[in-house]
């Protein structure tokens, strides 16, 4: 099921963020950046899976407490790519946006690169070079 990740209650009512809204706005977030090539689901039973936008969430776990959120991305990043100055960049850009949307604060974003996605057309190059 899904957590309610604050219950703040005004004079007007209670406001409720769910944990797979904070996962999506984290999961868009991060593929904003140049380099992200999608989300990874996770390692199950030894195969990853990569995950088009319907499932970005699926990519994202999120862990909170009454105004506090502890994110982890899961990613799959393009070849060449500087993996420490993306990885920077997601942090950087998952913590603002969740912070700005939600009013959450965001303790830690935790970016696990799940895989490297190699270009077809520079796999095929390499090949005939190497013939």
């Amino acid at each position: 099921m899904t957590e309610n990740l604050n219950n703040d209650i005004t004079d007007k009512g209670s406001i409720r963020i769910s944990n797979d809204v904070v996962a999506v706005i984290a999961g868009v977030a991060a593929t904003e950046i140049k380099g992200v090539i999608g989300m990874s689901g996770g390692i199950t039973g030894g195969i990853t899976e990569l995950l088009g936008m319907k499932n970005l969430s699926k990519g994202v776990k999120v862990e909170v407490g009454e105004k506090e959120a502890l994110i982890d991305v899961f990613l799959v990043v393009e070849y060449g790519s500087n993996i420490a100055a993306l990885a920077q960049e997601v942090q950087e850009n998952v913590k603002k946006t969740v912070e700005t949307m939600t009013s959450l604060n965001v303790v830690s974003v935790n970016v696990n690169i799940q895989g490297v996605s190699i270009p077809k057309e520079g796999k095929a190059e390499a090949e005939s070079k190497v013939k």
